[in-house]
């Protein structure tokens, strides 16, 4: 499995999110109202749904069910595996149909549709000892403006940090040893690596994220309005404008073309992309040429964190026994387990933390890039509100590039993103 399937499910559930207001008909409202009990007996069947693990770790998950039924005789759990492609609308059919299974695989943007709907179980009345089982911002993933509860077991995490291209930091005069560390000295390095061989290091134009990297707010406290047209975020687009003025990103950065920094760093064409914790092998594998070339360092501002989890169904039939299959799926062993065959996975536990294994690095930069990322795990967090859906960020991009291109003023750009967004957030 490759952990960009993380980030491709964001996209994939942001699109269900928008579908899931017509589409479901469950109760609805801003509290749920889920009054199963997790109490009786953990035994008889249950259901656990995953998203394409199947056939790269079949072995896993069927040996950790295995061991599942070992611990609680007279269960019995069925697998359902879905594909990559088209879980969203399997899930909001299942969904629509009243037939999600016990436990199902969901990432915290698909979760909040189904939670809205008030289909999954919140766990904070299922299990008291969560907040000190689970790092703070997975767990946090799980917990959404104005509804009330916690609406999924968090499963396994990355987090993203940055990788630089020594051979052009070299070039330039720079030393790769000392990247930078802010915005301002990212652009200043830019600047120099620009003037001294006529190569960029940025490549990228900013989302909501890097707003809330950067500490400003993005979604008020209720989640009821978007209120990231501040004065410090139009600041900080001015920077990116300017920086863009001044020739120190690819012109096709706004447009359509545009292949993604992490493309470009890949093809060697730019100094630098952020990536999760397993990014740099992908790069190595798909070009070998950079092998010795790349370096890393933790990100700028506060670290974004990806989360995948399980969440229970408040319909289940069997949710003591489905609450127990959670817990024993995400409980620390099984997580070390799943994070030692994925590189750049690591568990959402918090006796993890200490694990010497994940923690250190081996001294390559591979095993470097693996330390950083981990290391940021009981800080890091989802920064992109996960109300944000695929129109909300057309939007977004659309009016950051018009302020980027000079073609209207940050303020006036993030003004019309926040009203649009502010329409669409209304009829979720």
């Amino acid at each position: 499995m490759n952990i960009r399937r993380i980030g491709a499910a964001g996209v994939a559930l942001t699109t269900l999110a928008a579908l899931g207001g017509c589409a479901l008909n469950g109760a609805g409202g801003a509290e749920s109202e889920s009054t199963a009990s997790a109490s009786g007996d953990v035994t008889g069947e249950v259901t656990l749904q995953t998203w394409a693990l199947k056939p790269n770790f079949t072995e896993y998950v069927e040996g950790v069910i295995a061991g599942f039924e070992e611990q609680y005789p007279g269960t019995e759990v069925t697998w359902l595996d879905q594909p990559g492609d088209g879980y969203s609308e399997k899930v909001l059919s299942q969904a629509a149909a009243g037939e999600l299974p016990d436990v199902t695989n969901l990432p915290p943007d698909f979760a909040l549709s189904l939670a809205r709907e008030d289909l999954l179980s919140d766990v904070t009345t299922l299990d008291d000892t969560l907040e000190d089982t689970y790092v703070p911002g997975a767990l946090a993933a799980y917990q959404y403006a104005g509804i009330e509860g916690t609406f999924g077991f968090p499963w396994y995490l990355t987090t993203d940090l940055n990788y630089w291209n020594t051979e052009m930091f070299e070039a330039a005069g720079l030393d790769p040893a000392s990247p930078p560390t802010t915005l301002d000295e990212l652009v200043e390095q830019a600047r120099t690596m620009q003037d001294e061989t006529g190569e960029y290091l940025m490549s990228r134009k900013p989302g909501l994220g890097d707003f809330a990297a950067a500490g400003l707010p993005v979604l008020s406290d209720d989640g009821t309005e978007f209120t990231f047209n501040t004065p410090e975020a139009a600041e900080l687009l001015d920077v990116y404008r300017d920086a863009y003025a001044d020739g120190l990103m690819p012109d096709d950065v706004l447009a359509d073309a545009y292949l993604g920094n992490s493309q470009l760093f890949t093809e060697g064409r730019v100094a630098w992309s952020t990536g999760g914790g397993n990014f740099i092998n992908s790069v190595l594998e798909n070009n070998p040429s950079l092998e010795g070339s790349i370096t890393s360092s933790p990100y700028i501002g506060e670290t974004p964190l990806y989360v995948q989890g399980l969440s229970v169904s408040n319909q289940s039939e069997n949710l003591p026994t489905a609450v127990a299959l959670a817990q024993f799926v995400t409980n620390a062993a099984n997580q070390e387990a799943f994070a030692a065959e994925v590189p750049g996975v690591f568990p959402s536990t918090a006796s993890s933390q200490e694990n010497p294994e994940l923690a250190e690095s081996d001294g390559t930069p591979q095993g470097e890039a693996k330390a950083i990322a981990f290391s940021n795990l009981t800080t890091a967090r989802v920064l992109q509100p996960v109300e944000v859906n695929e129109a909300m960020t057309t939007i977004v991009n659309q009016q950051f590039a018009a302020a980027i291109a000079g073609d209207k003023t940050s303020q006036e750009a993030l003004d019309t993103a926040v009203e649009e967004c502010n329409q669409l957030l209304a009829d979720q």
